[in-house]
């Protein structure tokens, strides 16, 4: 019979992980004990996705707001900083902030207007206009933006982010003044020293900032890239991809976890006879059409991949086949020449061809990751791995 059915995600139920556990076994073990349960069969290429959150657990990747401290304190120096383009969490980025408020005697902090770099929202363009403020150019100081805008919480929080972040430096001892711009540049005539907190423009803005005078310069990810008094660290990003485990206790992004997601492939294959692709995934990439915000706060989606989700897809549209190339025909004839034009693709990419438009060109540890995200969710389903099968099926399959 003909197979009905494309792709399906499914959350697997794993134990609570803790720091030392064997992930490679667990994740294993859960992945084929679901499969007896549910009555379903592991294939060829079918996907593993792993959070990054079990990853970094198991490694104990942990550090404490006074490691941060000292850290930002080694690297800066301990009086007054620019910390610019913090994104607006309580999850992600306060934590951070109190470590590094701990460091200094003044931090002088520059908010991004009229949202931070994922979206969240200070203000609205609208906003902007009424008041006749030029986001490009304007540089607003706290008084002038309660005196334009008042207080504006967060649309789903319902924090004010602005007076959150101000009390929380004040809290660990440091003075504080705000500022609202955009050009990186404005921040030096505060200080020159920079602590740049942007995740995907963050190389941009350290080249700015340097060539423009600054004495020093950091980033998120040149904060915490080695232990520091027995911490945990991430060689590669740093602080960036963090996420608040206790008051006084951040979750780093996990380390090189290439290793993990080969002997979990190997594994499957001794057990099965099958060849997976294992990947480990944070946040998706995808963006909320209420709230505008853009989901990706991590550095990458996917930190660690296995080599089969190397690449973008590689696929055709059916719709422009059916209504250009054979538009001519239906039913039985229009089947067996869209799957004739599938057979005969080749593995070449088919940017600039004509019946690809329309498909969606990102990596595909992006796309797969993002429906692993949406799959497991950031609350209480207890599903922190997904398996994902059919995605590398097609209408001939």
């Amino acid at each position: 019979m003909e197979r009905k059915v494309g792709t399906v995600s499914r959350g697997i139920r794993c134990p609570i992980i803790r720091e030392g556990d064997d992930l490679a076994t667990i994740v294993t073990e859960s992945v084929l004990e679901a499969a007896e349960a549910e009555g379903f069969s592991l294939h060829d290429r079918d996907v593993i996705s792993l959070t990054e959150s079990i990853v970094a657990r198991s490694q104990g990747n942990y550090a404490t707001v006074d490691d941060i401290a000292a850290d930002v304190r080694a690297k800066l120096g301990d009086d007054t900083i620019g910390v610019i383009f913090p994104i607006l969490s309580r999850n992600r980025f306060a934590i951070c902030l109190r470590g590094i408020a701990r460091a200094v005697k003044k931090v002088v902090l520059m908010f991004s207007y009229p949202s931070d770099e994922v979206g969240n929202a200070l203000l609205t363009y609208d906003q902007l206009d009424e008041a006749g403020i030029n986001p490009y150019s304007d540089v607003l100081s706290l008084a002038r933006y309660r005196e334009l805008f008042g207080v504006n919480v967060h649309e789903f929080t319902g924090v004010d982010y602005v007076a959150y972040y101000a009390d929380l430096i004040r809290e660990c001892g440091a003075e504080v003044e705000i500022v609202f711009a955009n050009r990186p540049e404005t921040i030096l005539s505060y200080t020159d020293r920079v602590l740049t907190c942007d995740i995907h423009t963050r190389a941009r803005t350290k080249r700015k900032l340097t060539e423009a005078g600054a004495a020093k310069v950091c980033g998120l990810d040149d904060i915490l890239t080695a232990p520091v008094n027995g911490s945990g660290c991430n060689e590669k990003y740093g602080l960036l991809g963090s996420n608040k485990s206790t008051e006084d206790k951040i979750k780093l992004f996990p380390r090189e976890c290439k290793a993990l997601v080969l002997d979990i492939q190997a594994r499957i294959l001794e057990k099965t006879g099958k060849h997976v692709e294992v990947m480990v995934y944070g946040d998706g990439a995808f963006k909320d059409p209420q709230g505008k915000i853009w989901e990706l706060a991590d550095p990458v989606v996917s930190p660690a991949f296995t080599d089969g989700l190397i690449g973008t897809p590689n696929e055709l549209k059916l719709k422009y086949l059916a209504d250009n190339d054979y538009s001519n025909l239906s039913g039985e004839a229009l089947k067996e020449a869209i799957s004739a034009s599938i057979r005969a693709k080749t593995g070449d990419s088919l940017v600039g061809n004509m019946a690809s438009q329309g498909t969606t060109p990102r990596q595909l540890t992006d796309l797969i990751g993002s429906l692993c995200d949406l799959t497991s969710g950031s609350g209480d389903k207890g599903t922190p791995v997904v398996l994902v099968q059919g995605y590398f099926d097609n209408y001939t399959t």
